[in-house]
């Protein structure tokens, strides 16, 4: 099942006995547990019936006699364990097997497992899918970060430049509570009715207007060889704000797209769109730049930042500092 089923589900009041909530991406974790936290019980019912434990602070004894507590004024109990993973879920079988094959209906418990999976071939793994809910929160990929984005605005009733979009998406990373959080404080300074474009992200987020990593990667696609070197001399006086390793990272995946444009056999917008992981938008930008980088040329850039990324971390760097590595790397991109 899904987030957003589940979440709705909770809306509807359609709740389960047992929640397992596990994965590497605790967005979603922490959107069903705030749900269920505020969702299930009125603030009266809360003082008799919601608790809250910690894995590292609680056992499965605990947890058992809690689960096991009849709900007082209210249809259910809501007993939520946070941080679950720091649980010693290899006693798990042995205390808490029985009650998960027959859960009381009127107790709410849920599991929030975060920053890794849940071992699947467990036993009780299995018995709380039966029974319960489980949902795997995974991380995003790259790729999949900007249409994230797209759709997270929309369903607020707003809409986002594909541009505004795969800029978030390349400075803010793929913690998608960051990103939520941040789109949130944008979206209170645009009007409703105004599309939210690469200025409002430039504003709003501190990303520099002209010189990023999203603007390198164009300047590169055009070989705009003055522009790359003035935002490589900007990344080199803000080190902070433009790590090296993102930088390399951001290039790594532009140059792997541009790559794949070579050897795509239906280069249509869309079809390519899809088969890059972009908005159709930025199609035009992939032909141009694969027109300025051959296969072969864009293989031997592809060992240079593998090259550059080892250096970066101090191997056969020869004290070159982090600016003089992405100056030099430049050059042999660009020539």
């Amino acid at each position: 099942m899904s987030a957003s089923n589940i979440l709705a589900d909770i809306n509807k009041r359609k709740l389960k006995p047992i929640y397992l909530l596990h994965g590497e991406e605790a967005y979603y974790i922490d959107l069903i547990v705030h749900a269920l936290e505020n969702k299930v019980l009125s603030e009266a019912e809360k003082g008799f019936n919601q608790t809250i434990l910690y894995g590292k602070d609680t056992d499965w004894v605990t947890i058992l006699n809690t689960a096991k507590r009849y709900p007082m004024m209210s249809d259910y109990q809501v007993v939520i364990i946070k941080e679950a993973q720091n649980l010693k879920w290899d006693k798990a079988d042995e205390f808490f097997q029985a009650y998960v094959e027959k859960p009381l209906t009127t107790t709410v418990l849920a599991f929030a497992y975060k920053y890794s999976k849940f071992d699947k071939r467990k036993k009780i793994y299995k018995a709380i899918e039966k029974s319960g809910v489980v949902l795997e929160s995974a991380k995003i990929y790259d790729n999949k970060l900007a249409p994230w984005i797209d759709e997270y605005v929309k369903e607020r009733g707003m809409k986002i430049h594909p541009q505004a979009a795969a800029m978030m998406g390349e400075y803010l990373g793929t913690e998608l509570s960051k990103v939520a959080n941040e789109l949130d404080k944008m979206m209170l300074n645009v009007p409703k009715d105004r599309e939210i474009g690469v200025t409002d992200v430039q504003n709003n987020i501190g990303i520099s207007k002209d010189f990023n990593i999203f603007e390198l990667n164009t300047a590169l696609g055009k070989k705009d060889v003055l522009k790359v070197n003035q935002i490589i001399d900007y990344f080199s006086a803000n080190p902070k704000s433009n790590p090296i390793p993102v930088v390399m990272g951001s290039l790594y995946g532009y140059f792997s797209k541009i790559l794949k444009f070579h050897y795509l056999p239906d280069k249509s917008q869309q079809s390519a769109a899809k088969e890059l992981g972009v908005h159709p938008f930025f199609v035009k930008d992939y032909e141009l730049a694969a027109r300025n980088y051959p296969i072969m040329k864009l293989f031997h850039i592809i060992g240079y930042l593998r090259e550059y990324d080892l250096k970066s971390k101090g191997v056969d760097a020869f004290n070159l500092e982090a600016e003089d590595l992405l100056k030099e790397m430049m050059f042999k991109v660009l020539h």
